[in-house]
């Protein structure tokens, strides 16, 4: 996928970029509600085992995504975080587009999931063609369940990885 003009994505490589991902996720929802900290949120983007990208709108900073390219849901998007005032403006829709791009080029399977009281982000997933799989009550905190969603373009038995 072609990103619009003006965004870009790279990996994450300087501790400040850590500290503004943690800053940005621990100051707003669906964190908030969730209880993670900044410290739980630095840790997360600090993890070596994850793919971490940053958003830039001009080369202002404008959130980040976090992918997970192993275990049992290969290919699962676990954050999608943007600042505030470049939400509703098709932003996450062309970075969920970018990493769709990137799984799809090692797995059938793009995964996700999203907070019972997200109702935004679920009506764009399934915008974007992700179908219920299932939820997870009380996972993250009581009270709220978290819905695990699927994108596929078939299944492992019938799977050939694109070339790079």
């Amino acid at each position: 996928m072609i990103l619009p003009e003006g965004l870009s994505l790279q990996r994450l490589s300087q501790p400040e970029e850590a500290e503004s991902c943690a800053r940005l996720m621990s100051s707003t929802e669906p964190w908030i509600t969730l209880g993670r900290s900044r410290e739980a949120s630095l840790d997360l983007v600090r993890d070596a085992g994850r793919e971490v990208y940053i958003a830039r709108v001009g080369g202002l900073f404008a959130g980040f995504l976090i992918l997970n390219m192993r275990g049992a849901f290969v290919g699962y998007i676990q954050t999608v975080c943007l600042v505030p005032e470049q939400r509703g403006q098709g932003l996450g829709t062309a970075i969920i587009g970018w990493a769709e791009d990137r799984i799809f080029r090692e797995s059938p399977n793009v995964f996700m999931c999203v907070s019972s009281f997200n109702k935004d982000a679920q009506r764009l997933y399934q915008r974007l063609g992700y179908t219920v799989i299932g939820e997870l009550t009380d996972y993250l905190v009581p009270g709220h369940s978290e819905i695990l969603l699927r994108k596929s373009k078939g299944p492992w038995s019938r799977w050939a990885p694109r070339p790079v």
